[in-house]
């Protein structure tokens, strides 16, 4: 499928990116937009359970859309990837920033 071939491109991108721009482990900041949904914010909580993760959320101005941000270290760029594509997976509806 296209979209799959265009989500592993950007994800070697980022790989990249990540390896040359950051020393492992290291604190990385997730952003996420979800619907204003108690059960999405919650499946995203429990993706960072036991990890140390600081997650802080807001709403949107008119409550529709909530962002979830996720301070959190990891150990290597693969496993920041990892989480990503679990969130995708697992949150119907994420956007990824």
């Amino acid at each position: 499928m296209e979209s799959d071939k265009n989500s592993e491109e950007f994800y070697d991108k980022l790989k990249v990116q990540l390896a040359e721009t950051s020393s492992w482990p290291s604190v990385y900041l997730y952003k996420f937009i979800v619907l204003t949904n108690k059960s999405k914010i919650v499946q995203i909580h429990d993706i960072f359970d036991n990890m140390g993760a600081v997650i802080n959320t807001k709403e949107s101005k008119n409550g529709k859309y909530t962002s979830v941000s996720v301070n959190v270290k990891m150990s290597d760029p693969n496993a920041v990837i990892s989480k990503y594509k679990r969130v995708g997976k697992e949150v119907e509806g994420v956007i990824s920033l």
